[in-house]
Parts: structure tokens; C-alpha cells; sequence
């Protein structure tokens, strides 16, 4: 007992020397060792009809003379705005852009190949029309009934619509959301399974917003997609979230 008492620091400091050499070399052995993580991605995915359409066509008139051109061309356009807004497309959607002026020419080539006279043709005006609309049907329906124009003597060339939402931020919004639950679900089910439970939230990254026709087989692209041929689309946006693992 007296030599318990004598010596009780030493036997002290000998206790606290061990301890901190077991914890110390826990510690080293540990190093290195990344802490228990789970990784998992969510899928935010909806489809949707688009609420905007926008419509281009163009026509052109040829004449010798460039100022008989242009009463000419002026001409069809009073008839291809008389003709959208009799369908009900309302002037304000309606845009005609300046005409392109083109100086045509045939050429005469020898035997070479090389050009030997030009003649001038004539005067190639093309004018433009662009209709931007948010009543989709009524617009797509008028694109498919251009013939009526043609059959007036307008050469009108029709082009596909391209079909746009409009509340793309408010859509991306929610999607992030459904993304986010859905990855957390996923990692909580993961976690359980394996007998722990989720720790912290340690990163959250989120992927490329992709916009593409509803069942469709269009490819995903590296900055995002964006699809405008088709008024029905689908739309999805991933999260890939980092979680502890406790």
C-alpha cells in the first residue's frame, strides 16, 4: 500500500502514456480511410404540352424591274395577312421581316468550264412571315391549310412549326424538388438495407436539364437538350446527392 501510494503519479502517468499510445495508433491506423458515405442520384421527370408556337413561311416574286418586284411582292403580303388573320390569327402576332434582294444570272460556260458571258435574269425578292403565337392549335392548323395561298398564285414556302413552354423556371423548380426527394428516398432505403441510418447531406450536385419529345428516342446531349418539333415533350433534370452514413 505504501508503495502504491509512493508511486501513484508514476503509475498515473504510465496509465495516460498507454492510453494515448492505443488512441494515437488507432488514429494512425484510421488515416487514410475515407468516412462511410453513400452516393445516389434522383430523377425529376414530367411531360408536358407546349404553350407557345411559332410558324415561319416565306414567298418570293422575280421581275426585271426591281421596283415591279416590290409592288408585286407587297401585293402577296397584303394577301398572305388578309388570308392568317380571316383564320383568326390577330395582327400582332403576325411579323413580315424586311425582304432579301437577289441579282440573278445564267451563265454560259466553254468548254473548260470556265464562265464565258453571264445574263442577267432579274430581280429575286424573298419576304419573310413569322407567326408567334400562344394558341397553338389554331396556329398549327392554319400551317397545314397553306395550300389555299399556293392555289391564289402565292408561292409560299411552309416551314414546321417549333413548339416552346413558356414556364420553363417554375417547371425546372419542381423537377429539382422531384429530384431531390427522390434521391433522398433512395439513399434512406439504401441505408437501412444495411443496417445504418443516413448522416449529413455532404454534397448535392445537379445534372443536365434535358427537354426532348414524349416518347421519343431522342438522344440526351452533353449541355442539354431542347427539343421544338414537338408540341407534346418530356422534360428531366437529375440530383446526385452525397450523404454520411451513420
Amino acid at each position: 500500500m505504501n508503495f502504491l501510494k509512493a508511486n501513484v503519479a508514476t503509475i498515473l502517468i504510465s496509465i495516460s502514456v498507454i492510453i494515448t499510445g492505443y488512441i494515437l495508433g488507432n488514429s494512425y491506423l484510421s488515416k487514410g480511410k475515407a468516412d462511410p458515405v453513400i452516393s445516389v442520384t434522383g430523377l425529376g421527370e414530367t411531360s408536358f404540352d407546349s404553350d407557345l408556337i411559332v410558324w415561319r413561311a416565306n414567298f418570293s416574286k422575280k421581275n426585271f424591274d426591281l421596283k415591279q418586284a416590290y409592288s408585286e411582292l407587297n401585293a402577296d403580303v397584303r394577301k398572305v395577312k388578309s388570308y392568317l388573320k380571316s383564320k383568326g390569327i390577330p395582327e400582332s402576332d403576325i411579323v413580315f421581316e424586311a425582304a432579301d434582294i437577289q441579282k440573278e444570272f445564267s451563265y454560259e460556260y466553254d468548254d473548260n468550264g470556265s464562265v464565258r458571258t453571264s445574263y442577267f435574269t432579274g430581280y429575286n425578292l424573298t419576304q419573310g412571315v413569322k407567326v408567334r403565337s400562344k394558341n397553338v392549335e389554331l396556329v398549327e392548323k392554319t400551317s397545314r391549310e397553306v395550300s389555299q395561298l399556293i392555289d391564289a398564285g402565292i408561292e409560299l414556302n411552309s416551314f414546321a412549326p417549333e413548339y416552346y413552354y413558356t414556364k420553363l423556371a417554375e417547371l425546372k423548380l419542381k423537377m429539382i424538388e422531384q429530384a431531390t426527394k427522390d434521391a433522398f428516398n433512395r439513399a434512406e432505403k439504401i441505408a437501412e438495407n444495411a443496417g445504418g441510418s443516413l448522416g449529413k447531406l455532404k454534397t448535392a450536385e445537379m445534372g443536365v436539364f434535358q427537354i426532348t419529345a414524349e416518347n421519343s428516342a431522342d438522344e440526351y446531349e452533353w449541355g442539354g437538350s431542347f427539343n421544338t418539333t414537338s408540341r407534346r415533350k418530356t422534360a428531366n433534370i437529375t440530383m446526385r446527392l452525397k450523404y454520411e452514413i451513420d
